[in-house]
């Protein structure tokens, strides 16, 4: 069965996300960026021998759109997955403590108005603990279970 280089058989999304992976952490290093500085200094320099030309600057434009383009693609990729591991993170630790609110592990799917309401909550919290910190004193130790 064909690869791409992953030790289980080819998967579309598998081979992907490993390519994806590889790929953010190498362009994503000091020597990729010591690299582009290289290509756009060669780039510069040969600007005299072809005139500065239309052509000349072309090159420029469509390596870099191109790589733009692509790269979308991969940062998307690897946000998003990283985006689900925090979430899966976050939902264990939820589900772990003690008298926390766990409906707070669904988060990503609650309506712009239901976070606002739940961010609020959150804000009152904040405020009535630094009122505390001010005082130097300890707030209660009933937690804020307003939702």
């Amino acid at each position: 069965m064909p690869s791409c280089g992953c030790s289980s058989p080819f998967s579309a999304h598998e081979c992907f996300r490993r390519i994806a992976n590889r790929t953010a952490d190498a362009v994503g290093s000091p020597w990729a960026f010591l690299l582009a500085i290289v290509v756009v200094l060669v780039w510069a320099l040969t600007g005299p021998s072809f005139h500065y030309s239309d052509t000349w600057q072309l090159i420029i434009n469509t390596g870099t759109t191109i790589l733009t383009f692509l790269m979308v693609f991969l940062i998307q990729n690897t946000q998003n997955r990283d985006a689900k591991a925090i979430h899966l993170k976050l939902d264990e630790l939820i589900r772990a403590v003690e008298g926390a609110r766990t409906r707070l592990v669904h988060l990503e799917h609650l309506s712009d108005d239901e976070l606002a309401d739940l961010q609020a909550q959150f804000q009152h919290l904040h405020d009535r603990l630094a009122r505390h910190h001010e005082r130097g004193t300890e707030p209660e130790q009933q937690p804020d279970r307003a939702a």
